[in-house]
């Protein structure tokens, strides 16, 4: 069985550990053996030193990992959380495949637009402006366009609901359709 690292922000949610536990299932559901940070009982004491620790747990855990399903949900603004960020790259650098999914159907733009420019974002010599001058990514993509292109061109899939409103934090459906993809990923490379 090929083993999936769970990233995402989870860890961070009230019923965090419930959901990642559930999502565990769901993985070995799907014939994988799912990899995922843990709760340690012996975390060094100091704010910096289990930092560290859970950094370097994270990274020895990916490099277990044969391959990487991201929630690439907006967490905390409007875009993925940087830690999985990280941890999607880290799967790209090692060269293994690497899946995403947002529970928003939104692409990047527009969540620019409408949730940080609060819909003050006009096109200016073809290219979508904020008030402030800056550009904003117009690229049809969840996000932005290195976290998208890192997936597509490693043969993976950015899974996202066709339209209408945001999944709750706790949807697995995109999470479902995601390692569906992954297995018909691997079936047709076996």
């Amino acid at each position: 069985m090929s083993k999936v690292y769970l990233a995402g922000p989870e860890v961070f949610f009230a019923n965090g550990n419930e959901l990642i536990e559930q999502k565990k299932d769901i993985a070995r559901h799907y014939g994988f053996t799912p990899v995922a940070s843990v709760e340690e009982d012996d975390f060094p004491s100091g704010k910096f030193e289990s930092g560290m620790f859970i950094s370097t747990l994270n990274e020895r855990l990916m490099k277990s990992a044969d391959f990487i399903i991201a929630n690439l949900t907006p967490f905390r603004g409007i875009s993925a959380d940087v830690g999985t960020v990280f941890e999607l790259g880290f799967m790209c650098a090692l060269g293994r495949p690497v899946f995403g999914y947002s529970n928003d159907p939104r692409d990047y733009d527009e969540r620019a637009a409408n949730d940080y420019y609060v819909g003050a974002i006009k096109p200016v010599d073809g290219l979508l402006r904020a008030p402030d001058g800056q550009m904003v990514e117009d690229h049809e993509m969840a996000d932005n366009l290195m976290i998208d292109g890192g997936i597509i061109a490693r043969g993976g899939q950015v899974i996202r609901p066709n339209a209408g409103a945001r999944l709750a934090n706790d949807d697995t459906s995109m999470f479902e359709s995601c390692l569906a993809a992954a297995r018909d990923y691997f079936a047709m490379r076996a």
